[in-house]
């Protein structure tokens, strides 16, 4: 048996002992490939593998596909499975995992709240002013308080719920949730109003995109919406950059309709010191960090490794987005 790591900067390096339960099953290796290789190439690449931990690139198409012999499992290294086509995996009878939602929910809603609160309190900008020394400038770094804003939060799904319960019992902050799939009744359990997204963008004082990303809701925030939101709203983005189109989020920021904004995802990543957000002192960007928790990624680490083992024991892992596959019973 051989067990492929591909591109994920975090598995098996912060807890070695994932690598070593996988090595009593077969040989382990780790690559790291352009993530817009092309799918015939990978699928060479990795031709030879029964087993791939995935992380958010590259992407393993119909071309990638087509060309590995006796691939059983990809077990992503995170909960999002956009760069994975589910049909070519039915067709080849691979199965597709994922890590259960609960499993990431507290560490990336924390971020998106610590990303915020950071913006809204102008930590990083003040802390930088007593470092050189400026410490008497500290009349410059009056922010916003959280408590007792309107927050709007984009998804109320695993995330987005406890985004939105946090801001609610911590801060004491009246909660408005756009979400399409969830009724009114799921919404009010988190003690969210259920409201369109035009009401959420007008009434918001503050913005927390915690959506999956799908056709319907690219670039969600674009000209138009933004148009429609208050003058000086904060947003906070811990779910995926192509929710927002980049070039719109940038003038928006020029011209001081948001006022400032945080993001652990872009629609390209990585991003180098030449990214437009970076032009701006109000802007936060970290490097799609939001799970990075040592109690996390070790959950994560685990998960990817039972799923290993359930495949190789003819089992289905616990949770499947493609579970179509004659290699388990």
């Amino acid at each position: 048996m051989k067990i492929a790591i591909v591109n994920s900067s975090s598995f098996g390096k912060i807890f070695p002992d994932h690598i070593k339960k996988l090595e009593k099953i077969g040989k382990v290796d780790r690559y790291e490939v352009d993530q817009n290789i092309d799918g015939k190439s990978l699928g060479q690449m990795l031709k030879d593998y029964q087993y791939i931990i995935a992380s958010v690139t590259p992407f393993f198409d119909k071309d990638f596909f087509e060309n590995v012999k006796d691939l059983r499992l990809i077990s992503r290294h995170g909960i999002g499975y956009n760069n994975i086509d589910l049909s070519s995996a039915k067709e080849k009878g691979v199965i597709v995992s994922i890590v259960p939602s609960l499993v990431e929910r507290d560490a990336v809603a924390e971020n998106n709240i610590t990303n915020l609160l950071t913006l809204m309190r102008m930590t990083i900008s003040s802390s930088k002013a007593v470092k050189e020394d400026k410490w008497e400038t500290r009349a410059s770094f009056v922010g916003n308080s959280i408590y007792h804003k309107t927050v709007g939060v984009i998804g109320v799904g695993n995330t987005g719920s406890q985004v939105a319960r946090t801001l609610r019992d911590g801060f004491q902050c009246k909660v408005l949730g756009y979400d399409p799939y969830k009724d009114k009744l799921e919404l009010d359990q988190y003690g969210v109003e259920k409201v369109d997204f035009e009401t959420l963008l007008e009434k918001s004082d503050v913005i927390c995109l915690c959506a999956n990303l799908t056709k319907e809701n690219y670039h969600m925030i674009n000209k138009n919406s933004i148009s429609k939101m208050k003058d000086g709203v904060y947003i906070s983005n811990s779910a995926r950059g192509a929710l927002i189109n980049q070039d719109d989020m940038v003038q928006a920021l020029k011209n001081k309709k948001i006022k400032a904004f945080a993001t652990d995802v872009l629609e390209v990543e990585p991003a180098r010191d030449n990214h437009p957000y970076l032009d701006f002192d109000n802007v936060i960007v970290t490097p799609h960090t939001s799970a990075y928790t040592k109690e996390c990624l070790y959950a994560m680490g685990e998960n990817c490794v039972n799923d290993v083992y359930n495949v190789h024991n003819k089992k289905l892992p616990k949770r499947c987005v493609q579970k179509e596959s004659f290699f388990v019973k």
